[in-house]
């Protein structure tokens, strides 16, 4: 299959790895030219862990019209926070209909870059899908090298109607047909999305240690302490009382992470204890990251908005948008995905997604 793969970070990297030694034809593109230097030098990616090879790249390039020439499906691997942009760069490119999943689309991802593709291109009608999670966990060593510890087992995948999600799964290439599993709904992927719980709170409680120039640390099994743990636990909970009241119930994040990772344990703090495959995944070293400058925009701030507009209380969430936009000195709700244009503006009601 030819396989078009977008940003050459930690998770398109091990996703161009995996497809092409899976026997793809794997396009892998990045906008940055001096971050894929080595790899358009010698387009081979080192891949360790669960999956160990050379993975030889059909093509590797920082030009979008090459990129987007021919491929079957488009796996776009970038942080949600680009998907806009990238949405109004594909409508210029993509002369016909292909598939296009976003890894993952955070909150409302799918409807998002089909608002800025269409308003720019309103004649090519690509399938647009999103995924509730990152596929991978893993952490890019260089340029061409990529240690993958775990593939997450059953992740979701939606469009924005839901409504052709088995042929979706079924029309996906080898490899990864068995990884992804129909949601009953984009509700499902985006409410869904347990990055955002599992990310923002922890790196923002431990920011005198983020930015310690003398300590690293574990950012799982260090930095999510049993107290981090019980206040992103309220957290999920009022991310599970949006999706019950869209009609579409989740599982929490303790009930994902035991799926996903075939784990044992009672709390979420003791999941996370648990789990092999968070190890040895340091904590990030700025707040300058995507646990922040992806999550709380793409993520938590339209999932506030969501709850807010059902009538709940969002108290726990609303805390972490308000630390992280006073601690960075940015608005992020004013910077984040605003629900009603992206719904409205797709021709879809907002009684429709909030009912």
């Amino acid at each position: 299959m030819r396989i078009t793969v977008i940003g050459a970070g930690n998770s398109g990297l091990a996703m161009a790895a995996h497809l092409s030694i899976e026997g793809h034809e794997v396009t892998l593109w990045n906008r940055s030219k001096e971050n894929i230097q080595d790899l358009l030098d010698n387009p081979v990616i080192r891949c360790s862990g669960v999956i160990n090879g050379e993975a030889f790249i059909t093509l590797v390039t920082d030009n979008l019209r090459i990129a987007l020439a021919n491929p079957e499906v488009i796996f776009v691997t970038t942080p949600a926070f680009s998907h806009a942009d990238l949405a109004a760069q594909f409508a210029i490119y993509l002369t016909k209909p292909t598939t296009i999943i976003l890894n993952p689309g955070r909150t409302f991802g799918a409807l998002e870059f089909q608002y800025n593709f269409h308003k720019k291109n309103p004649f090519v009608n690509p399938i647009i899908a999103e995924t509730q999670t990152i596929l991978y966990t893993c952490r890019k060593i260089n340029q061409n090298e990529v240690e993958i510890y775990a593939l997450k087992q059953d992740v979701l995948v939606s469009t924005i109607s839901g409504d052709d999600n088995e042929v979706l799964v079924q029309a996906l290439p080898t490899g990864l047909r068995d990884k992804f599993i129909p949601a009953g709904s984009m509700i499902e992927t985006s409410i869904g999305n347990v990055g955002m719980i599992m990310h923002c709170a922890p790196i923002l409680l431990n920011t005198g240690w983020v930015e310690s120039e003398n300590d690293d640390f574990n950012y799982y099994r260090t930095g999510i302490s049993k107290t981090i743990a019980h206040y992103i636990e309220k957290m999920d909970n009022e991310r599970i009382a949006v999706a019950k009241a869209l009609g579409h119930p989740i599982e929490s994040a303790m009930e994902w992470m035991k799926r996903t990772y075939d784990l044992e344990g009672d709390t979420l703090y003791a999941v996370i204890q648990n789990n092999a495959a968070y190890a040895t995944i340091s904590a990030p070293r700025s707040l300058n990251h995507r646990y922040i400058t992806e999550d709380i925009p793409t993520g938590l701030v339209p999932l506030e908005a969501v709850g807010k507009e059902l009538g709940l209380e969002m108290k726990a969430i609303s805390l972490i948008i308000d630390l992280a936009s006073a601690l960075m000195e940015i608005d992020f709700r004013k910077e984040g995905r605003n629900l009603h244009e992206l719904i409205e503006k797709n021709g879809i009601s907002a009684k429709m997604i909030l009912n």
